[in-house]
C-alpha cells in the first residue's frame, strides 16, 4: 500500500478483512468543531474513530504533546489494531491532521500506513457513501514498539543551535513566523528558532485539497531554502502541522526528518530560548 491513497483506491479496498480505516480528525479550539460528534453523524463505512484529540501524553510539561508507547498501545489495542494491519487514516480538519496520525503510527513501529488523499471532504464530494453511529470493534493485543528516534526535544533544538547540524522548518503561516502578528494560537509572541526556514503547510496541497505531486513537493521545500540532501527537523506550534511538513517530505523521498514536538508552544514560551523575528538568518 502506498503512503497516498486515492478516493478511488479506498473505496475499491473497503471491507478488506486486514484495512482498518480510521478518522484523525482534530480541529483548533477556534474553529468550534467536535471531531467526535461529526464522526457519530458522518464517517467512511466501516471507519473507527481514532479520537486524536486525546491521544497525547496528559503528564508531559508541554500541552498535546506525543503519546507514549504506553498510551498508543492502549489506544490500538482497543481499536483493534494488529501488527499486520494495513492502516488508512483520514481527516476532515483545516489543519490536515491525519499526517498527525500518520506520523505517531509510524513512530511506534507500524509502516503498512497511509493518509487518504483529499480526506473526508474529497471523499464527500464525490459522492461517495457515508454511515453514522459508532463501529464495534473487538479489541487486540497490540505491543507498541519502542519509538523510532525521530522526535527532538527542546535541549537538542539548542544544541542544534550551535552545531546547525539539522535544518529547521517552520510549518506555521508567515505573519506569525516572521513576528508580524502573534500566535494567537498559543497566547504567545511571534517569531521563530533562529535560523529556522518557514514553509506554511498549506501551500503543500493543490486548490482540491490534495497533496501536491512529490516533484512540486521537493520545489516547495528546496524554494524555502532547505537542502533535502541534509536532515531536516520541523516545528510550527505544538507539533500538529509539522507533521504535515513530515509527510510531505516522506512523499516527497526525504526521511532524514525529526519532529520539534515541543514547537512554538515550548520555545516561545520559554524566556530563556532565543527567538528571531522577520526573514532568517543565513545557517
Amino acid at each position: 500500500m502506498d503512503s497516498l491513497v486515492s478516493t478511488q483506491w479506498l473505496a475499491a479496498h473497503l471491507g478488506e478483512p486486514d484495512l482498518v480505516v480510521l478518522d484523525a480528525s482534530k480541529h483548533l479550539p477556534d474553529a468550534a468543531r467536535d471531531a467526535h460528534a461529526e464522526f457519530l453523524a458522518a464517517h467512511i463505512p466501516g471507519a473507527r474513530f481514532l479520537d486524536l484529540p486525546s491521544l497525547h501524553d496528559p503528564e508531559a510539561p508541554v500541552g498535546n504533546t506525543l503519546p507514549t508507547r504506553a498510551q498508543f498501545a492502549k489506544r490500538a489495542a482497543a481499536l483493534g489494531i494488529a501488527p499486520t494491519s494495513r492502516i488508512v487514516l483520514y481527516d476532515d480538519s483545516a489543519i490536515a491532521s491525519a499526517a498527525r496520525g500518520w506520523f505517531i503510527f509510524r513512530l511506534f513501529g507500524l509502516t503498512d500506513v497511509a493518509v487518504l488523499d483529499g480526506g473526508l471532504a474529497k471523499w464527500r464530494a464525490e459522492g461517495r457513501a457515508t454511515e453514522a453511529g459508532t463501529v464495534e470493534t473487538p479489541p487486540s493485543d497490540f505491543a507498541a514498539s519502542e519509538p523510532a528516534r525521530r522526535v527532538r526535544t527542546k535541549s537538542d533544538m539548542l544544541a542544534n543551535l550551535e552545531t546547525r547540524a539539522e535544518q529547521v522548518v517552520d510549518a506555521r503561516d508567515a505573519a506569525r513566523f516572521l513576528g508580524t502578528s502573534a500566535d494567537t494560537v498559543h497566547g504567545l509572541e511571534g517569531g521563530h528558532i533562529p535560523g529556522a526556514r518557514n514553509l506554511f503547510f498549506r501551500d503543500l496541497f493543490a486548490p482540491d485539497g490534495t497533496y501536491k505531486s512529490p516533484g512540486e513537493l521537493r520545489r516547495a521545500f528546496r524554494d524555502a531554502g532547505l537542502d533535502l540532501e541534509h536532515p531536516i527537523t520541523a516545528s510550527c506550534g505544538s507539533g500538529m502541522t509539522a507533521s504535515v511538513l513530515l509527510f510531505a517530505l516522506h512523499l516527497a523521498g526525504v526521511e532524514d526528518t525529526a519532529l520539534y514536538d515541543g514547537s512554538w508552544a515550548e520555545w516561545g514560551a520559554d524566556p530563556a530560548t532565543p527567538k528571531e523575528t522577520g526573514a532568517p538568518t543565513a545557517a
